[in-house]
């Protein structure tokens, strides 16, 4: 995903004349490494969707489940941030990751359809649109990702989510009970050394 940004953004910005660091890198212009990396992109969101079927559903299930106790949640996120005092939530996901999670999957699904249409059709007016899609769901979806990562690293509420989000997807039990209690109460995990949240 990081490398069809990189080169999405370099061919968005009038660079296609100009190689990327990337594309000097694999001695592909930026283009096709654009193009290349989107088809790794389908074959990857394919595979995961008929390897990881259950955890799919479990996913989806959690992601739109919402509950009233969620307007809390959000009434005390912005001074958690800092604090690390989030309002208790009972999902897998809190009431934040449930909305990112909406609004990154329909900006994959834009991303990824109009992309694969791009690629296979060469002009007229459906290519139009596409293009529009393909753009405007790149606008929605960079600040989220960017968000998403560093979100781990900068505010103090997050200190150690981060191992959970982009190291293999284990987090310390006080994270866990800071940051999703209910998931830790509901699977047990405060009686394990660690404990494994989904992302």
């Amino acid at each position: 995903m990081l490398v069809l940004l990189a080169t999405g953004w370099w061919l968005r910005l009038g660079q296609e004349g100009r190689p990327s660091l990337l594309s000097r890198l694999t001695t592909l212009p930026d283009t096709e490494l654009h193009t290349w990396t989107g088809w790794a992109l389908v074959g990857v969101a394919a595979l995961g969707l008929v390897l990881g079927a259950r955890a799919v559903r479990t996913f989806v299930v959690e992601t739109v489940r919402f509950r009233r106790a969620d307007l809390t949640w959000f009434a005390w996120w912005p001074r958690a941030v800092w604090t690390g005092r989030f309002a208790r939530h009972e999902g897998h996901f809190d009431p934040g990751q449930r909305i990112a999670n909406v609004v990154i999957v329909a900006g994959l699904v834009a991303l990824i359809g109009s992309g694969v249409g791009m690629a296979l059709l060469h002009g007229g007016p459906a290519f139009v649109v596409l293009v529009r899609v393909h753009r405007w769901s790149t606008y929605v979806i960079t600040p989220l990702l960017l968000g998403h990562i560093l979100i781990t690293f900068l505010p103090p509420g997050y200190r150690g989510a981060w191992r959970s989000m982009h190291l293999g997807g284990r987090v310390n039990r006080a994270v866990a009970r800071r940051l999703w209690p209910g998931w830790l109460e509901r699977t047990g995990g405060t009686n394990d050394e660690r404990a494994r949240p989904r992302r």
